[in-house]
């Protein structure tokens, strides 16, 4: 039987539900764009010796679930982006490789990059959904339709704050690094009530699976940092 009561969804996710699954479904139901941080996100935050930090498959594949669940509801392919505070060419290359529709890097007022992003768009913040687990992420969160907290045990000052705040509609059981992301595309591609209809179609790849990744592909990223105090479009990395 496909798991598709609200009940039954909340029982199968270990994390903080900070809003109600239902309240969380009618968020998501708005939501046009996927927006992510990248430090703590895709991963624990750890950097190598050139200050690029990794994503994962599992991850990957989750994100690309959740994209195509949105196009099964929405008949569109959603907006996706990310933004982060420093330059990581990991983030460059998920974004070139899964057709993200822009980046935002070296950008330290996150909001700056959020109100540009929706104005290139046609958006308004409360049909973006925000994933992001730190201090700066939290003016975002503070605006946006729908906000997934990425869990880490070494912050229990920062997540009372969220829940205090209500800045986080769901904060994940797992950690950045540890398929966080996979969790959150699992709970919202529930939340809309076809996940067997959804990953049944990637296993058979219909037409619909396959109209839905010709969409996906069309779009190139755009990529944007800071010059002279504006946001300006970069080559392409």
């Amino acid at each position: 039987m496909s798991i598709n009561g609200l009940d039954q969804i909340k029982s199968l996710f270990s994390g903080s539900f900070l809003t109600e699954p239902v309240a969380v479904r009618e968020r998501l139901f708005r939501v046009k764009a996927f927006v992510f941080d990248w430090d703590g996100v895709f991963n624990n935050g750890t950097k190598d010796a050139s200050g690029s930090s990794p994503f994962n498959e599992v991850d990957s594949m989750g994100l690309n679930m959740l994209r195509f669940n949105h196009y099964l509801r929405a008949g569109d392919n959603p907006v996706t982006a990310v933004i982060t505070g420093e330059h990581n060419t990991a983030a460059f290359t998920l974004a070139k490789r899964e057709h993200f529709h822009s980046v935002y890097y070296r950008i330290k007022n996150k909001m700056d990059a959020l109100n540009h992003f929706c104005g290139v768009h046609g958006i308004q913040p409360e049909e973006v959904a925000y994933f992001y687990d730190d201090i700066l992420d939290l003016p975002i969160a503070s605006v946006c339709g729908l906000r997934i907290m990425i869990g880490r045990q070494g912050s229990p000052m920062l997540r009372e704050l969220v829940k205090k705040e209500a800045l986080a509609d769901y904060i994940t059981a797992a950690g950045g690094g540890d398929n966080a992301l996979r969790e959150a595309a699992e709970l919202l591609i529930a939340l809309n009530g076809n996940y067997d209809d959804t990953i049944g179609q990637r296993i058979q790849y219909t037409a619909k699976y396959h109209e839905y990744i010709t969409a996906r592909n069309t779009p190139n990223p755009s990529f944007y940092t800071i010059t002279d105090a504006q946001i300006t479009e970069q080559p392409n990395k």
